[in-house]
């Protein structure tokens, strides 16, 4: 199986992508899980689904990881069949609030515009 490309998404002016900022932020085994979760929706791509991901709408998609009754979201979006951009985390309460979708459909609008502008690299 062809794996899938896994992109961070950074902001124009931004030096690093959200993401990782906010994994950084979390519980060392929390990120763990979500790191896994990143190279299994490289090695599933689109096919990658519940328990481990699912659509919230228009497009976006999440990673889903638990521990300890915490829900941890990565947001997500595909660019085609060429990658997924990783937008950002959060942890859940209930549902994803609607302004977390909202910022990453946002951020897939603005990463079809100029996909390399809003692409991380590594320094």
């Amino acid at each position: 199986m062809t794996k899938t490309k896994v992109v961070f998404y950074k902001e124009k002016d931004e030096t690093t992508a959200p993401l990782l900022e906010w994994l950084d932020t979390i519980p060392l085994k929390a990120r763990l899980k979500c790191l896994t979760r990143i190279e299994r929706l490289g090695e599933e791509g689109h096919q990658l689904r519940r328990p481990e991901a699912d659509l919230l709408r228009d497009k976006i998609y999440e990673l889903r990881a638990s521990l300890q009754g915490i829900h941890y979201r990565i947001l997500y979006f595909f660019h085609g069949n060429i990658a997924a951009v990783l937008s950002h985390g959060i942890v859940k309460e209930d549902s994803v609030p609607p302004i977390e979708i909202d910022r990453a459909i946002q951020r897939r609008k603005n990463f079809e515009i100029n996909p390399k502008l809003h692409t991380y690299e590594e320094k």
